[in-house]
Formats: structure tokens, sequence, C-alpha cells
């Protein structure tokens, strides 16, 4: 690692306010039903959050739904104790994936690698699957945005290795 990035990590914020939204039509309507949910990609993110001593201000479960979506980045972003949220599912290439095409929209900037480098440690996982993941990320209002695949083992990857490692340093950068 560089000297200066070193240097831009060591000034960065240690302890971060993070969101979760888990999109899935399917957990939502056991929601919607009163039934009990298993979200196991949104335990792993919180615990992974809080282990690392960030807070989780909020988690919420949402449809694969556009409006649903767009609400939850409008409340995200707009709040002021909120430095990252993330949005887990809604990432692949069927139909009612749409969790991209919603965030992005609200990003005031984009971040490639995110999505180049999480494919390409993915790839060591799980071989060419990997092309088929849209995994991306950017920063809104100068809170970090990232939009993740929903499976357990994708959600490791994504926290352990990027996110956990790199939000304070990005979020540093976009608060400049």
């Amino acid at each position: 690692m560089s000297e200066t990035a070193k240097k831009h990590k060591a000034e960065a914020p240690k302890k971060l306010g993070f969101g979760i939204f888990t999109c899935s039509t399917s957990r939502y309507s056991q929601m919607q039903r009163g039934e009990k949910i298993q979200d196991p990609s949104g335990d792993i993110i919180e615990s992974m959050l809080t282990k690392a001593r960030h807070t989780v201000l909020f988690r919420k479960i949402v449809s694969d739904d556009k409006t649903m979506i767009a609400e939850g980045i409008k409340e995200a972003i707009g709040r002021a104790d909120l430095d990252a949220v993330i949005f887990c599912g809604g990432t692949g290439m069927t139909l009612t994936d749409v969790t991209i095409e919603t965030v992005t929209p609200f990003l005031d900037k984009t971040l490639p690698g995110f999505g180049e480098i999480f494919r390409r440690l993915s790839y060591d996982e799980i071989g060419s699957a990997a092309m088929l993941s849209r995994a991306t990320a950017g920063i809104a209002r100068g809170k970090a945005v990232f939009c993740i695949p929903g499976s357990p083992g994708a959600v490791q990857t994504c926290l352990s290795k990027l996110i956990l490692t790199e939000t304070g340093h990005l979020i540093k950068h976009a608060r400049e």
C-alpha cells in the first residue's frame, strides 16, 4: 500500500453508521403475512458490521420493486447520521432484479472498481459464474452506497474484502 493510501486510511473515520436493505420479494411477502423470516445474508451483514464496531442504524426488507427500493435509497441518503447503505439482493440478471437500475440514478459518482474487484474475487471462489454479478457501488450525497448479491458467500466476500476494508477511506474522500 502506498504511503498516501496509508495516510488517508489513518485519517478516515473508524466507526460508521450503516443501513441495510435486503431486496427480496419472497421475504417481503413472508413479512407482510406475519411469517417468520429467514434472512441469512442480512444476518451476516449485520453481524460483520457490528463485530467491526460499526453501528447498524436500520435493517429493512423490501420487495424487488423499483418504487420500494427508490424510497429506501431516498430515505438512506437523506439521513444525517448515516454514512453508508448496503442493498443486498436484486443484482442478478432476471427481470425482477431491479436494484442496480433503481439505485444507480441516485449516485453522484460510481465506483466501477468495486464491481470489477468483487467479480475477480468471486471468480476465484465460484468460477466463471462470477460474470453474472452486477454488484456496484458509488457515492450519493457524501454517503457510500453498495449494491451486492444476496448469496451468503457473496456477502461474506463483499464485506470482508471490500466494504469493511475501504468504506472509511471512501467516506473520507466523499466528504472532502
